[in-house]
């Protein structure tokens, strides 16, 4: 019996088949606790952009911790750390002259970014702009906001309606947003979420031209444009730091965490474009939002170190290598009778789509017995989003694995 309640899972299955206990991490790989190797696909979940191991980013964070664990960031307190992390963030943000607030993670993001869309049309004088769109197969982290505003309807079943004045348009169709505009009326819409990647929906890229129409959509009616970067972030996407620089999305709210830190210790943002953090910064207004943990100084400084790599490596130029190699290597799977579609073509993310859904989760395990650590996503799919360390000759691996598998 496990005492261990597992997010996302049969636990039922769990508890009769038992855990597979992932006991470290170096690069691209992972080891069991029997001490078996597995090439990690999924960079733990979409996070470990600059692979498992890195002595630099422990030493960062043990340095801090020795120095000051963390204090506080409400009121006019802050810490040198987390300070430096916001002006590095605020260097490389897609909108010049960004402002960005800390979150523990991903989640909490989603739902700053749903409350602050929110009061920044009351701050401006128009507080009927309370309807926040999503979109179908999108998934925002299971926060309260996120939850309303997710795509994937098994993760909102159950819980009632949660947060009212939230819609979802379909994922592939800029007019599907321009014809819910004209319905409700633009005066009624402040935001639209939108991952320039579906991720965890099953690695959906952008048609052709979408990105750009609903951007022009929304500032036209005047609608807040929130990118959900917390998988497409630092590097990923391949080209540049953000998915909303390679698109040129230009952002009014930006959603990070993930990336940030690889995964080595929680923290999020929430990175605001300067027009709509001016009336919060223009004296007598407050936010009455925020975390006890949001840049949390030890966090804080695994953010610095892993950026630092990121630059120092050009991992957003081996994403874009990746983008390449993972479409030539996972090509020749869409042959295979068993794989209805294979999905790439925008940086480090790929998706095999199984012609059975059914067949996703039992091939998770098959893959391990091949060397592969992967998960099941969307409806039927099999995930890919392998550290930006990872080299053409580990994409062999991973290939042969699914190839293995697939039988």
């Amino acid at each position: 019996m496990t005492a261990l309640w597992h997010g996302f899972a049969d636990m039922g299955a769990v508890e009769h088949d038992g855990a597979f206990v992932v006991a470290r991490g170096e690069g691209a790989y992972i080891w069991d606790a029997a001490g078996a190797r597995y090439f990690d696909a999924t960079a733990g979940l979409w996070f470990a952009n600059i692979g498992h191991g890195r002595a630099e980013v422990a030493d960062a964070v043990a340095d801090q911790l020795r120095t000051l664990a963390h204090y506080s960031g409400f009121g006019d307190v802050t810490e040198p750390v987390t300070a430096e992390l916001a002006r590095r963030l605020a260097a490389v943000a897609p909108v010049p002259d960004s402002k960005v607030f800390f979150t523990a993670g991903g989640s909490d993001s989603v739902d700053s970014a749903a409350k602050l869309a929110r009061r920044y049309w009351r701050e401006v004088g128009r507080p009927d702009k309370t309807v926040l769109v999503g979109r179908t197969r999108a998934y925002h982290g299971m926060h309260v906001g996120g939850t309303s505003l997710t795509g994937l309807p098994a993760n909102r079943e159950g819980y009632g309606e949660l947060m009212t004045d939230t819609r979802s348009v379909a994922w592939d169709d800029a007019e599907a947003l321009g014809a819910l505009v004209a319905d409700l009326g633009a005066q009624r819409v402040a935001a639209f979420f939108c991952e320039p990647v579906l991720g965890a929906g099953g690695v959906y890229p952008p048609p052709p031209g979408y990105l750009s129409r609903v951007r022009d959509l929304c500032r036209e009616h005047e609608i807040l444009f929130v990118a959900d970067e917390v998988i497409t972030g630092f590097g990923r996407i391949g080209g540049d730091w953000f998915a909303s620089a390679r698109y040129d999305l230009a952002p009014d709210m930006l959603i990070a965490a993930k990336g940030l830190t690889s995964g080595y210790v929680p923290l999020g943002a929430l990175i605001v474009a300067p027009h709509v953090a001016a009336p919060f910064f223009a004296g007598g207004v407050w936010w009455r939002h925020g975390y006890t943990y949001g840049g949390h100084a030890g966090a804080a400084a695994a953010a610095l170190a892993t950026m630092a790599i990121t630059e120092r490596e050009d991992l957003p130029g081996a994403a874009l290598r990746l983008e390449a190699t993972l479409r030539t290597r996972l090509a020749p799977l869409a042959e295979h009778p068993r794989v209805a579609e294979v999905r790439s073509g925008v940086g480090a993310l790929a998706a095999i789509q199984l012609a059975d859904p059914a067949d996703a989760l039992p091939l998770v395990k098959v893959l391990r017995a091949h060397g592969v650590s992967t998960r099941a996503i969307g409806s039927g799919a099999l995930q890919i989003s392998p550290p930006l360390i990872t080299t053409d000759d580990q994409i062999d691996e991973l290939a042969a694995g699914f190839t293995a598998a697939l039988g």
